[in-house]
């Protein structure tokens, strides 16, 4: 009896996520979205223990200032040639066939592992010049803990450029769940880490980002050569194809340049605060980050591909429909999540990190940190709908003047608000940056869709 009821719910599941776009963009979403609440509660897990074993104290604010750069340029370069390459790689495929699809693949893939190592050499070349002065608050000691673990943190790079190209190639067959589940096993490793090697200190956090990141790869490549796709990244010269990823990349690298360096700018100012504050900005933005990763992990996996195709059949009513529908639904899920946290903050910090090393000021503290950061939900999640919108139509340049706008309204209110709130005066400066490029991005996307329906 209970098999055939699964039956029936699967033939009803299949019957509800086929037909129309919409349906079919539901479908991934939901798909995706469930895959990612297990590797999020996973990596839950693990920012418990890390607030556990350290707090808000020197090393943990050390670790933090580490990775900001790897993490700056894994999304500047790897993150903009996957949004650059999944439009024209499904555009390829579907007009000149898989082998030309293959082609641009191995191509973008060798043309990003080079770009992604010379950056890496360069970041280790020139930190003894940039590193102390986005540190500038920390200690002489605290600042040579944070060189070690840059070096530490090298590998992560290119591990995770190949990670998001791989990544973005089998969302864009429509393969959404191996590479939404993958990335539970970065947290799973690092947790283990953390319960067998105490005296790595946070040594142990970059150990777990490089292990299970390399583990993640082998799981991926399994899945795109069961699709019949080489992993061996040939060179095939600059065709028009890649010639045409490589032209989008360039405004999206600007924008992403533009846009990323509003972490460094917060991080940054956050260090010049006692000892402490970038730690507690960080875990003021973990529980935030929850729903609206779910949301935009989910969104981005389901709707690049299906906008690309319905951009390469210029089927623009369609997509206008389809934007307006998802925006109504994120704003009637997301608002009242928004208020959950505002009025819930303490508690739920206090819940959740209250112990060890994480003292009941630190809670207060990041409780307000956290309701600041709350107000970006429904904005954020709704302005990467219009950032996906954008890529598909292939206007990448559009983000980079926006990114610029939102880099300069970043810096003005983070001091204004900090001389205000405080710490918290960053957080609600980064809530207002995602309500001002919402409503850009809203803007532009309706303007566009518009003229091209009177055409």
């Amino acid at each position: 009896m209970k098999i055939w009821q699964l039956y029936n719910l699967l033939g009803y599941w299949k019957k509800l996520t086929s037909g129309s776009v919409n349906r079919k963009i539901f479908g991934a979403a939901v798909t995706v979205g469930l895959l990612t609440v297990f590797v999020k509660v996973v990596g839950m897990a693990k920012e418990l223990l890390v607030a556990q074993r350290f707090g808000t104290g020197d090393d943990i604010d050390a670790f933090l200032i580490a990775l900001l750069i790897p993490s700056f340029i894994i999304n500047i370069i790897a993150g903009s040639f996957s949004a650059a390459l999944i439009p024209t790689y499904i555009q390829v495929r579907e007009q000149e066939g898989k082998q030309a699809a293959q082609r641009l693949f191995s191509g973008v893939t060798v043309w990003g592992l080079g770009l992604l190592a010379i950056t890496t050499i360069l970041m280790l070349v020139v930190a003894p010049l940039y590193l102390p002065m986005i540190a500038a608050g920390f200690e002489r000691q605290k600042l040579d803990l944070t060189f070690h673990l840059l070096y530490a943190l090298a590998p992560f790079i290119l591990l995770s450029g190949i990670n998001i190209i791989w990544s973005a190639v089998l969302n864009a067959g429509e393969r959404f769940a191996l590479a939404a589940f993958s990335p539970i096993l970065t947290p799973g490793i690092t947790i283990v880490l953390l319960l067998g090697f105490e005296s790595w200190r946070t040594f142990i956090l970059a150990a777990g980002l490089v292990c299970g990141t390399a583990v993640e790869i082998v799981i991926l490549g399994i899945g795109l050569k069961r699709q019949k796709i080489s992993l061996f990244p040939n060179w095939y010269g600059f065709n028009p194809s890649l010639r045409q990823v490589i032209s989008r990349f360039l405004p999206t690298v600007a924008g992403s340049l533009l846009m990323s360096s509003t972490v460094i700018v917060d991080q940054s100012m956050a260090a010049m605060f006692p000892t402490g504050s970038v730690a507690a900005l960080s875990y003021g933005n973990r529980i935030i980050a929850l729903p609206i990763t779910l949301a935009t992990t989910a969104l981005s996996a389901a709707v690049i591909p299906y906008f690309s195709k319905m951009v390469a059949h210029q089927d623009w009513k369609s997509i206008h429909h389809t934007l307006q529908y998802y925006l109504r639904l994120i704003f009637i899920v997301t608002v009242p999540i928004t208020i959950i946290f505002i009025v819930f903050s303490e508690l739920i910090v206090r819940i959740l990190f209250q112990r060890g090393s994480f003292t009941a000021n630190d809670t207060q503290l990041v409780a307000q940190i956290q309701s600041c950061f709350a107000l970006q939900i429904p904005f954020y999640i709704a302005g990467r709908l219009g950032v996906h919108l954008i890529l598909s139509m292939r206007n990448n340049h559009i983000l980079m003047w926006g990114s610029l706008f939102n880099l300069i309204i970043n810096i003005v209110l983070n001091y204004l608000f900090s001389q205000w709130m405080g710490i918290a005066g960053i957080a609600l400066s980064t809530s207002f940056v995602y309500i001002f490029s919402f409503s850009l991005l809203l803007a532009y996307n309706l303007k566009a869709l518009s003229q091209k329906q009177s055409i």
